[in-house]
């Protein structure tokens, strides 16, 4: 999966494939002629979103049975949902209807009430008096009650306490309501982490699980970002369950969910924020069974003095980090799995080599965090002024040495050369010769200074005999030629 990320990502491909997969899904031969009847028209806040006919929901009580709202399943991650568009101040209470039938523990908000100066959804939940607003809402069209009994926030949602009663029941439940406010329309979260966030939130609330009613999602239509959030929640399920990313198709997933509701991610940032949040949580979640020293399991083999004989357990070999048994989490019970001696161990590191890193088939012995470089060229030595300071560098190609390394800068990165072992011999015949050359030059230098006395009196000398010369010429052509 990671791999058609950076492919499409690469070629800038997003609006392409999204246009396949509007292309692919508008071939659905799927109705919607209850949307369409003209006493639904009003209760639909956009004209061309419509629920389809066979996956709608119905509502059991009142007058009416349609409201503009879609069971999407999942099947292969068990996973159902009710994705609906954001309730009309008409359809208020047909929401909350739905709620209690569905007996859903937990209302997913994605969008605010108002987003770009529209009103994007009704406000279908009382605020409270901490808000300055009430603390109970009535719905007597069908007979039922709000009330808010508290909420907790955190920096991009927050997270309230509803309590939903039935009027003639007496009956009340607590639903939950989670309402993402950073999230655009058309747009998407911040980041991937802070809805791996939100959405690690929602699964710990247990409104996800199957022995509760669907979680209700929407946000304006009911389509682009519900759609996101359900796509990602359901690939992360299969790559947990199957404990790897290459088998996850998101296309497909996201046509098969296409086939429950119309138009789920409504924008090509939507589908390239969708794999995001994917890659992700798998890396979150993978690593976090890597780290595990338990092994899930639903079956066993024989049980032989309270411990399961057996190598593998739902296909998956067991092995431990140095020890013979494992902890198996089995039907409840905390069992332990014997393993043979030899799966124990993992098997041994190749053996040093002493070739020259210049071998290819030995840079798979270098760590892949430090890229090592061998220089073979021409060597030159750099010295001070002074000529006891000796030897002050080295260079290799005009890269300076020091100490046991070899710094580069270079345009892009800085980059470590380690020395091999002929490097060192190098080295080391290096220093012989560079010691005798600055041996050499002090000498010289020493030859030099005592020489300077005598050669400052030659220079005197000189020009006291061109002085002479050159007085004699005047006199002689004075006095002789005259």
């Amino acid at each position: 999966m990671e791999q058609e990320f950076f492919e499409i990502d690469g070629k800038n491909a997003w609006a392409e494939v999204f246009q396949q997969i509007r292309s692919e899904s508008l071939s659905y031969n799927f109705t919607y002629k209850d949307a369409r009847k003209a006493e639904n028209k009003n209760l639909n806040r956009y004209r061309d979103v419509n629920p389809y006919d066979h996956s709608r929901v119905r509502l059991s009580k009142g007058d009416k049975d349609y409201i503009n709202a879609s069971h999407v399943e999942v099947p292969a991650a068990r996973r159902a949902y009710i994705l609906t568009q954001g309730p009309l101040p008409i359809t208020t209470g047909h929401f909350w209807l739905m709620i209690w039938e569905q007996k859903s523990k937990a209302v997913l908000m994605l969008n605010r009430v108002i987003e770009k100066n529209t009103v994007k959804c009704h406000q279908y939940w009382p605020l409270g008096s901490k808000h300055d607003g009430e603390d109970e809402m009535l719905l007597t069209d069908v007979n039922l009650k709000v009330g808010f009994l508290g909420e907790k926030e955190a920096s991009y949602y927050t997270v309230r306490e509803l309590l939903l009663t039935d009027l003639e029941s007496k009956e009340s439940r607590v639903v939950l309501h989670f309402h993402y406010t950073t999230w655009p329309d058309f747009g998407v979260p911040e980041s991937p982490s802070a809805f791996f966030n939100f959405l690690m939130a929602v699964r710990e609330s247990g409104a996800l699980n199957q022995d509760v009613g669907p979680a209700v999602v929407h946000c304006s239509a009911g389509i682009g970002r519900s759609g996101t959030f359900c796509l990602v929640d359901s690939c992360l399920v299969l790559i947990e369950e199957s404990g790897c990313t290459e088998t996850i198709k998101v296309r497909d997933i996201l046509l098969a969910m296409r086939k429950y509701r119309m138009g789920l991610i409504q924008t090509p940032d939507q589908l390239r924020f969708s794999y995001l949040a994917i890659i992700e949580g798998a890396k979150q979640i993978l690593a976090g069974q890597q780290s595990s020293k338990k092994v899930p399991c639903t079956h066993h083999s024989e049980i032989q003095d309270g411990k399961i004989i057996k190598k593998q357990v739902n296909n998956i070999d067991v092995r431990g980090s140095g020890s013979k048994n494992a902890e198996v989490e089995c039907d409840g019970r905390q069992l332990l799995i014997e393993k043979d001696d030899s799966e124990t161990e993992p098997p041994p590191l190749p053996p040093r080599t002493t070739k020259p890193l210049t071998d290819i088939s030995d840079q798979r012995l270098i760590p892949e965090d430090r890229k090592v470089f061998t220089v073979t060229d021409t060597l030159k030595t750099v010295y001070s002024d002074s000529p006891t300071s000796g030897l002050v560098g080295e260079k290799w190609n005009d890269i300076n040495v020091i100490g046991e390394d070899i710094s580069i800068n270079n345009k892009d990165s800085s980059l470590l050369l380690e020395n091999n072992v002929d490097g060192e011999l190098r080295k080391r015949n290096c220093k012989e010769y560079t010691d005798k050359t600055a041996v050499t030059i002090h000498k010289k230098r020493q030859d030099s200074e005592t020489w300077r006395p005598h050669s400052l009196l030659l220079k005197q000398i000189s020009v006291g005999l061109v002085v002479l010369f050159g007085t004699g010429v005047l006199m002689y052509r004075y006095y002789v030629r005259g």
